[in-house]
């Protein structure tokens, strides 16, 4: 199922991504910039989804009765806030879609674990306010927060784009200074090992594993791992790999009303009433 083993891959090199992405904060201030304007031109409202400073989220209105979808921010569990992403709200509210986008705390602060019940309560929050489970969407760790939410039962469908599915190849990595991770933690962390929604469970079935065709080869494959093994239990997946973009520009086409993975959220969340608590 896990494909190559680790050690045939250096880890550092493929999962390092602003290491292989060198011109990442360049896109990065492109985020930043859109964020301001956007918050500029709509202000959010800010709703808290538990006691803690960074347990608040963005809720980008676009009216009574309007599907809501949620968005995960990457950055490996220990960088960024909401703040960052305001700027793909237009794209959403062009089609009538609220858009909701959570902080939450950060490693080395907290565990990995303490994060996932953080982005519990922020769905939630949005299922009893909207009356059904939201599509959630989400970027690297966000995608693999998105899929867990899946599993769980707590999203109408998820889309993971750049996700992390198995959290093993982390372990011997730069990037698990700050998760402090050991072998057996990442398994258990690791959504491709967790049960795979099915129709006769709570909640949605569908799992789009969208990643950036320039990627490195070790998140092509896993977001191919996850949507064949999810696949081959039932799960409605589908996977696609985005021509010419990197680990950073793979968001380039949330920021566009009239782009395909737009298209496909707009659409996924017109079907989420019928996921209704």
């Amino acid at each position: 199922m896990t494909g190559k083993s680790e050690a045939a891959i250096d880890a550092e090199a493929e999962y390092n991504n602003r290491a292989r992405v060198p011109d990442h904060p360049a896109v990065m201030a492109m985020w930043r910039e859109t964020a301001q304007a956007a918050r500029a031109a709509r202000p959010p409202v800010e709703i808290a989804y538990g006691k803690g400073e960074r347990e608040v989220m963005d809720l980008f209105d676009a009216g009574r009765d309007a599907p809501v979808v949620v968005f995960l921010h990457g950055g490996y569990w220990q960088a960024l806030d909401r703040s960052w992403f305001s700027g793909i709200a237009p794209a959403f509210l062009a089609h009538g879609v609220s858009l909701a986008v959570p902080s939450y705390d950060l490693a080395p602060t907290v565990r990995l674990g303490r994060i996932l019940g953080q982005v519990r309560g922020a769905v939630e929050t949005v299922r009893a306010r909207t009356g059904a489970r939201p599509v959630v969407f989400g970027h690297s760790a966000g995608g693999h927060m998105s899929a867990c939410m899946l599993s769980e039962g707590r999203a109408s469908a998820a889309v993971a784009i750049s996700g992390l599915f198995d959290l093993r190849p982390l372990v011997s990595t730069s990037l698990n200074a700050a998760l402090d991770l050991d072998e057996r933690e990442a398994a258990a962390l690791s959504p491709v090992f967790w049960p795979t929604p099915n129709g006769s469970t709570p909640g949605g079935t569908i799992l789009d594993c969208i990643v950036g065709g320039d990627e490195s080869s070790e998140f092509l494959r896993q977001s191919r791992m996850m949507a064949d093994h999810w696949g081959a239990s039932g799960v409605e997946t589908r996977y696609e790999a985005l021509p010419g973009l990197n680990h950073f520009t793979v968001l380039d086409p949330l920021f566009d009303a009239d782009s395909g993975t737009t298209h496909r959220l707009v659409a996924l969340s017109r079907e989420s009433g019928g996921n209704a608590c």
